[in-house]
């Protein structure tokens, strides 16, 4: 017992002095400021002040700022001599080597490659495209001087989303020498863009590229957050600056031949973007500058600058029904365009002119059609091609007839459309629901569609060969039901020949004479065209199809010869 006793008594005195020993350090401690944090929350400061001041200095073109705030250049300022390492003169051309690698990292990112009428706004000049390369681009791809945060640029503002300490960045000042480590903080900033207009641009979410024929979808970046590496405490080891940021690794040489250069620095985390963090502009951020820009695309002169602003608004909204309509228009214009550029005629009236040259892509659909096929791109062209402006028309026009089926002038394209891209079911598809969407007592607008669903039918049989195809005959009736409600002298006529055209692919011709009956009533209502020329109507019965039937009966001679150029 007196042993056990005894054993007690001096545990306790040692508790005791344990306890009287360690209080008073538990009170000093208390005592003292938390140094470790206040060290820690200044640095943060610094380091987001640093990563502010650099991304800024490179949305304003700031060479000097780049390059006092980049830590690459910072660090040749210490391996190359100088008269004034500490602060070289804005003038020192390591200034303007320094913006060089920085632009030369971000060239990637600015290389236009339109094709066809897929151009972007701005259609010339810088337009900032990421494509597949977004995980790789540095952090300052995404604030680059050709986006800004003043004019000429679009505008940028930024805002610090987090902050955090990572494991020291370390570097070696000589070959060999003592390996340095300084603290290292990762600064979020999350860039917002003003303008959609001219605001980046990269593919939609989760597009793959699965052929050159596929055009993917590409999407206006309205935000997107980047992260910059800042280091701290360079200044004690005889750095000109405290801060610099990492964004480019020094360029170095290894040791000897053989051996692998250093990397300087080396760092757990780069400058670079977060590709899963985009967000993407849509069609209710700014719905006002979408309409006033589709506005302003219709008055440009060039096709180019149209289709280019046009085409930026639909990645933003497509949807967007001014943007729709003047690009619809515009193209189905310049394709009547090329086909009067083709046949070379000159035809004074505008409705017989229209008439004209979509029958110019109706006959040529049917027959070499390589215009309507042969791509730019696949091409090897200079300037875009009929098929570029048809390929481009379609999905906008069958767009536009979904959203807004009232507009009948779109759907009447879009039938056109895709006869002349040999869509056949579709072609006769879309006639089809015209003819049974418009009323009865609408007569010419009824007598149209029927005359264009006979041309879709027609397209279809002179295409296919199959001179048994039952919508020969369905395209005569479609012909000669419109006729029965045609009022004008165009639509006549062009019922009377589009009845004689289609008979054409009937076995053994179907009925001579009653072709040339209608060929020679499309002659008499043809006469009665304001505007009409003789050069007109022989063009039509030159059609490629027409014309071998013509020539190779002598009942036709007459009708032929009527029409002949006066010799001499």
């Amino acid at each position: 017992m007196t042993k056990n006793l005894l054993l007690g008594i001096l545990l306790l005195l040692g508790l005791l002095t344990a306890f009287e020993t360690t209080v008073p350090d538990l009170v000093t401690a208390a005592s003292q400021p938390p140094q470790k944090a206040t060290k820690h929350k200044t640095t943060h400061k610094a380091a987001v002040d640093t990563a502010l001041r650099y991304a800024e200095a490179i949305a304003q073109g700031d060479k000097i700022t780049t390059g006092q705030l980049d830590f690459a250049c910072q660090y040749k300022l210490l391996t190359v001599p100088l008269a004034n390492p500490q602060n070289p003169p804005a003038t020192d051309t390591s200034y303007e080597a320094c913006w060089q690698e920085l632009t030369a990292s971000q060239a990637p990112f600015m290389k236009r490659s339109d094709i066809g009428m897929n151009v972007l706004w701005p259609s010339t000049g810088p337009l900032v495209f990421y494509g597949d390369d977004l995980s790789r681009a540095p952090a300052s791809a995404f604030v680059m001087d050709a986006l800004g945060i003043s004019p000429p640029g679009t505008g940028l503002h930024l805002t610090v989303t987090n902050v955090r300490p990572i494991p020291n960045g370390s570097f070696r000042l000589k070959p060999n020498g003592k390996v340095i480590g300084v603290p290292t903080t990762l600064v979020a900033l999350t860039v917002h863009y003003h303008d959609p207009l001219t605001s980046p641009v990269t593919y939609g979410p989760g597009t793959v590229q699965w052929t050159n024929t596929i055009t993917r979808e590409r999407r206006a970046v309205k935000s997107i957050v980047t992260q910059w590496v800042v280091f701290t405490g360079l200044k004690s080891h005889g750095f000109p600056r405290d801060t610099a940021v990492f964004h480019l690794p020094v360029a170095a040489a290894p040791e000897a031949a053989g051996m692998v250069a250093d990397k300087i620095p080396f760092t757990t985390e780069i400058s670079r973007a977060l590709p899963n963090s985009i967000v993407r502009w849509g069609p209710e951020d700014q719905p006002g500058t979408l309409t006033a820009a589709a506005a302003r695309a219709a008055a440009f002169p060039e096709l180019r600058d149209r289709v280019a602003l046009l085409n930026r608004i639909l990645i933003i909204d497509p949807h967007q029904v001014d943007a729709l309509t003047v690009l619809t228009r515009h193209l189905y214009a310049v394709l009547l365009r090329e086909a009067a550029q083709s046949h070379k005629l000159t035809v004074k009236d505008p409705a017989l002119s229209l008439t004209v040259n979509e029958f110019y892509w109706n006959t040529y659909a049917t027959a070499g059609r390589l215009d309507l096929a042969n791509g730019m791109e696949m091409g090897g062209f200079s300037q875009p091609t009929p098929a570029d402006f048809l390929y481009r028309l379609l999905p906008a026009l069958e767009t536009l007839a979904n959203t807004h089926p009232e507009q009948l002038d779109a759907r009447f394209r879009l039938g056109m459309t895709y006869r002349w891209n040999n869509d056949q079911i579709p072609m006769i598809e879309t006639f089809e629901a015209l003819v049974k969407d418009i009323p009865a007592d609408r007569k010419t607008p009824k007598a149209e569609a029927l005359l264009q669903l006979a041309w879709s039918r027609i397209n279809k049989v002179a295409w296919n060969r199959i001179l048994h195809d039952p919508d020969s005959v369905r395209a005569y009736e479609d012909a000669q039901a419109s006729l029965a409600l045609a009022e004008l002298p165009l639509d006549k006529f062009l019922a009377e020949y589009t009845m004689a055209y289609s008979m054409i692919f009937m076995p053994g011709y179907g009925d001579k004479g009653k072709m040339l009956q209608h060929l020679t009533e499309a002659k008499r209502w043809f006469d009665e065209i304001p505007g009409r020329d003789d050069e007109v109507w022989r063009y039509f019965l030159a059609s490629e199809g027409l014309k071998a039937v013509l020539d190779a009966d002598p009942m036709f001679q007459p009708i032929l010869a009527a029409t002949e150029k006066p010799k001499g």
